[in-house]
């Protein structure tokens, strides 16, 4: 890339990471901007006050983004409860407002929760991320398949699709499983 190539990736990076806080202003609160009101390379997505007026955590709007089609950005670094988003120089647009598009939807259907409108328990961030698994099979969930399947933002056509529901993260965090064979399986094919 050179100098030159490296100094416009990061001024795209930039960028992105500015249209993102643009576009998600008033939906979520942006922590760390500048005296302009700019962010740096990645802008930081508070959702902590969301766990306290709707009882949405960062990990249900992570799960949800799958749903979308996204991994997760950053989760709790460098501040705990939120999300660090850092669009790279490569980002389309289109792929920005897909996001966007995704991060407002969240913020709507916790808008939900907050006013009532859907279950606090029983909802699409709880219940994500959806599975092949729900799409074909019984739904007893009081939101349609159409919306926890194919939320704003998720692709139609080449969705990706997690094979597992929910997974209590920290139980695995604490909870190691080795998978590997037995130290004697590697000795014995060596020899």
């Amino acid at each position: 890339m050179g100098g030159e190539g490296l100094t416009q990736a990061t001024r795209v990076a930039i960028l992105n990471a500015n249209y993102i806080a643009k576009r998600l202003e008033g939906a979520f609160d942006v922590l760390y901007r500048g005296k302009t009101g700019r962010v740096a390379h990645e802008c930081i997505i508070d959702t902590r006050p969301y766990a306290e007026s709707a009882g949405v955590t960062v990990d249900d709007i992570a799960k949800r983004l799958i749903d979308c089609g996204f991994h997760a950005p950053t989760m709790s670094w460098p501040v705990a409860g939120t999300l660090m988003i850092e669009p790279t120089e490569s980002e389309t647009k289109a792929e920005l407002d897909r996001f966007c598009d995704a991060m407002l939807a969240i913020r709507e259907e916790i808008r939900d929760i907050e006013e009532g409108r859907i279950d606090k328990d029983n909802n699409p961030l709880k219940n994500a991320p959806h599975t092949v698994e729900d799409l074909v099979g019984d739904w007893d969930r009081p939101y349609s398949r159409e919306q926890g399947c194919f939320p704003p933002g998720a692709f139609r056509v080449d969705k990706y699709w997690p094979p597992v529901n929910r997974v209590d993260n920290v139980w695995g965090d604490r909870h190691l499983v080795c998978t590997c064979p037995p130290m004697e399986d590697y000795a014995e094919a060596a020899e």
